[in-house]
C-alpha cells in the first residue's frame, strides 16, 4: 500500500475532469495509452455529480444461482473492517464473477448507506446496482454494468484481493478517479505532479478552442497554434 495523499492533493485531483486527467497521465509515460482505465461496459449512472476520487476497497461477488445447501447465503460483515483499514475516501470495487453477471445486485439503498457511513464515496462494478434515487440523493457515485430490481442470490465471496472490472485490474488501495466519462486509476508515483501538468494542458486546449470560435479564425492561424502547443 502506497502512502495516502494529502487532502489538498486529493482535492486537486477531484477538481479535474477525467479526460484532462487522462491526458496529463499520458505525458508521464508511466503506462501505455490503452491501459489504466475501465472500458465502456461500465457506465456512470450519475453524470451530473462532481468527479469521484478514492482508494479502492476490492470485493468479489457472485449470486445468479441459489446455494446448493441452505436457502440463502449468509450475510458477511467482516468486510466492513477491511474497508475501514483503508485510507479515506474509499471506493468499493466489486467484480461480479457470477455465471450471469448483472442478474442480481448486492448494492441497494441499505448497502449504500452502510458504505457511506464507512467513508465510501462510490461503487464501481461490472455487475448491477439498484437504489438509484437513494444513491443520487446522497451524492454517492455509481459506475456499473447495469441495474437490477433484485438481489437474486448475490453475496460476497472474498475481499481485499485483486479484481478486474471493465478490463482494468484493480488492487486494494489503488487510487481511482471517476466522472461521467468513466473510471481510471491514478499512478501514485506521479499523482502529486498531475494537477500542474493538467492545468498546462487545459490552458493549451482553451487557447485552441478560443481560436476556433474567434471571428479571426483561419487555417493558417490554427496550424500555427497547433504547432506551438505540440509537446
Amino acid at each position: 500500500m502506497n502512502s495516502p495523499l494529502t487532502q489538498d492533493q486529493l482535492e486537486a485531483l477531484r477538481r479535474l475532469d477525467a479526460c484532462t486527467l487522462a491526458n496529463a497521465i499520458e505525458t508521464f509515460r508511466v503506462r501505455l495509452r490503452n491501459e489504466g482505465f475501465i472500458d465502456s461496459s461500465v457506465r456512470c449512472l450519475f453524470p451530473r455529480l462532481a468527479p469521484m476520487v478514492g482508494y479502492a476497497a476490492t470485493i468479489m461477488i457472485r449470486g445468479s444461482a441459489p446455494p446448493t445447501a441452505d436457502s440463502l447465503y449468509p450475510d458477511r460483515t467482516d468486510w466492513w473492517n477491511y474497508v475501514l483499514s483503508l485510507p479515506a475516501p474509499r471506493v468499493v470495487v466489486a467484480q461480479d464473477i457470477s455465471s450471469r453477471p448483472r442478474l442480481g445486485t448486492l448494492i441497494g439503498s441499505v448497502h449504500i448507506n452502510i458504505q457511506r457511513a464507512l467513508g465510501c464515496v462510490g461503487i464501481v462494478t461490472n455487475g448491477a446496482v439498484r437504489g438509484l434515487p437513494a444513491a443520487e440523493a446522497l451524492g454517492f457515485h455509481m459506475f456499473a454494468g447495469g441495474v437490477s430490481v433484485s438481489h437474486a442470490y448475490t453475496h460476497i465471496v472474498e475481499f481485499g484481493t485483486p479484481v478486474e472490472v471493465g478490463g482494468l485490474r484493480i488492487q486494494s488501495g489503488d487510487l481511482l478517479h471517476g466522472d461521467q466519462h468513466g473510471v481510471q486509476a491514478i499512478p501514485f508515483n506521479v499523482a502529486g505532479q498531475i494537477p500542474a501538468v493538467a492545468a498546462q494542458i487545459a490552458a493549451k486546449k482553451q487557447a485552441l478552442i478560443a481560436l476556433c470560435q474567434s471571428p479571426e479564425f483561419s487555417l493558417e492561424k490554427l496550424r500555427a497554434a497547433v504547432t506551438k502547443h505540440q509537446p
